[in-house]
């Protein structure tokens, strides 16, 4: 059963809020994030947490007080997140009152802890991932006392509620349902920095969409580690996911991320028959090959996921299907690589997300005998991406001449398409037209296709 962080220590933090407001006046706050949905989901409650501190949000590192987000999932991430916080001595040489917290999945890494401890003493404090709700207490330490905080604490396996959220997106909101994971697959730290499943209690989740979709939010994205393996109070996804789908309003739920073990026939019918639920699995498969599967602690073969698929096709038709595959995985032959691309070609994914396997200290993966090179690794994923844009562009370039309701989601990086939309099915159009439609439902058709996205008119 999952336990929750109880009200008196709730109040406490919010009284910690109270006095660092009362402390310091005009301060500012960044919060840089990296990493995934659940990773933004966090930074938005520090946020809030920040602003009832009395910290104004600002755009960069010069703040007052940094927060630095961290993903520990690929080594690109982890040493981009150390490279940021190597060149903020610079900051803090202007700023010598500047403090600086390292959160999120690295902070959940003894070694990763240890190493800041050592060798960046710039940073003031540290927070993982279970810990984050105690920022205003962190806080209050650091400027009351100028002393470092980075103790060697274990996960807490407590869900925090209640806390204040400031959003990016007034339309748009991430409603984390459940946190941590139980399924240890070979590669991954996430179980190891981020603790076990906790799920919150359906009466919270529901709550939280309901006042979203009554605020006008038309966007809600699902969160967890494993949505599939949500269990709060007796009630399963399938049934959580048609809840949230039921509001009056014109609003669109969307979930990541689903693991092919747990995603049910029930889950599939739920999707196929609430309008509301946006008509796309993210459903990662690492691998074509069951042998590798089976090294990766994945718990499905080749065959059960295609039979997924299949079971989901027939069911949702314009089914948008997008993946993982983990390249180069140890001991991974030509043959097992084979496999991947022949699933590929059978699936035929709207969209992959590519990896070359990179290992991660403290996973049994790690410590696996890896013969194959790098050069070979680099090639097959050459070819694993050049299969893909190819699938892409064929399903995209199918698209072309309908016309679809997409949610205009804001402005894009630029130039003459300065908006981006999001169809029903989650995919991305870029088009013209002006920024005081982001939030509304509007008709678009689409005009051109590229590998990752559309290209759209409004009607």
């Amino acid at each position: 059963m999952t336990a929750f962080v109880s009200e008196n220590e709730l109040e406490y933090q919010r009284e910690c809020m109270r006095r660092v407001r009362a402390m310091q006046s005009g301060a500012t706050a960044f919060v840089d994030t990296y990493g995934c949905q659940q990773n933004e989901a966090d930074s938005e409650r520090m946020r809030g947490m920040l602003r009832e501190m009395g910290y104004t949000l600002a755009p960069d590192e010069r703040a007052d007080l940094v927060i630095i987000n961290t993903c520990a999932v690929r080594e690109h991430a982890e040493q981009r997140a150390l490279g940021n916080i190597g060149h903020m001595v610079h900051y803090k040489r202007e700023n010598p009152a500047q403090k600086i917290i390292l959160a999120g999945c690295m902070a959940g890494e003894p070694g990763a802890r240890e190493r800041v401890r050592r060798s960046y003493r710039q940073v003031d404090a540290v927070l993982d991932t279970t810990n984050f709700w105690r920022l205003p207490e962190t806080v209050l330490h650091l400027l009351e006392t100028g002393e470092r905080s980075i103790p060697d604490t274990e996960p807490d396996s407590r869900i925090a509620e209640g806390l204040p959220v400031v959003r990016t997106h007034p339309h748009k909101a991430y409603v984390s349902i459940m946190y941590g994971c139980n399924n240890f697959c070979t590669y991954c730290i996430v179980p190891h920095v981020r603790g076990r499943e906790r799920s919150r209690c359906p009466q919270d989740v529901l709550g939280e969409v309901e006042a979203l979709v009554k605020d006008g939010c038309r966007d809600i994205m699902l969160l967890g580690q494993n949505v599939n393996s949500y269990a709060g109070e007796g009630m399963d996804f399938a049934e959580l996911l048609g809840a949230a789908a039921s509001f009056d309003g014109d609003y669109v739920v969307r979930f990541m991320t689903s693991h092919p073990k747990d995603c049910t026939h029930k889950l599939i019918d739920t999707i196929a028959a609430c309008p509301k639920v946006e008509r796309h699995i993210h459903l990662p498969v690492q691998s074509g090959s069951s042998r590798i599967l089976k090294a990766m602690n994945r718990r499905y073969t080749r065959e059960s996921y295609l039979e997924l698929v299949d079971y989901a096709r027939s069911k949702i038709p314009g089914l948008v299907l997008t993946s993982d595959v983990i390249v180069g995985f140890p001991g991974e032959t030509e043959q097992d690589f084979e496999d991947t691309l022949s699933l590929v070609r059978e699936v035929r994914y709207d969209s992959l997300f590519t990896f070359i396997f990179s290992p991660r200290e403290g996973t049994p993966a790690a410590a696996m005998d890896d013969p194959t090179t790098r050069e070979e690794k680099s090639e097959r994923f050459a070819r694993l991406t050049d299969l893909q844009n190819e699938i892409s562009m064929e399903i995209h370039s199918e698209a072309v001449g309908r016309t679809v309701r997409a949610l205009i989601d804001g402005e894009s990086r630029g130039g003459e398409l300065n908006l981006a939309a999001r169809t029903q099915e989650g995919r991305l159009i870029n088009l013209a037209g002006d920024p005081s439609l982001t939030g509304q439902f509007r008709d678009v058709e689409i005009t051109g296709a590229t590998t990752w996205s559309f290209i759209g008119r409004l009607k």
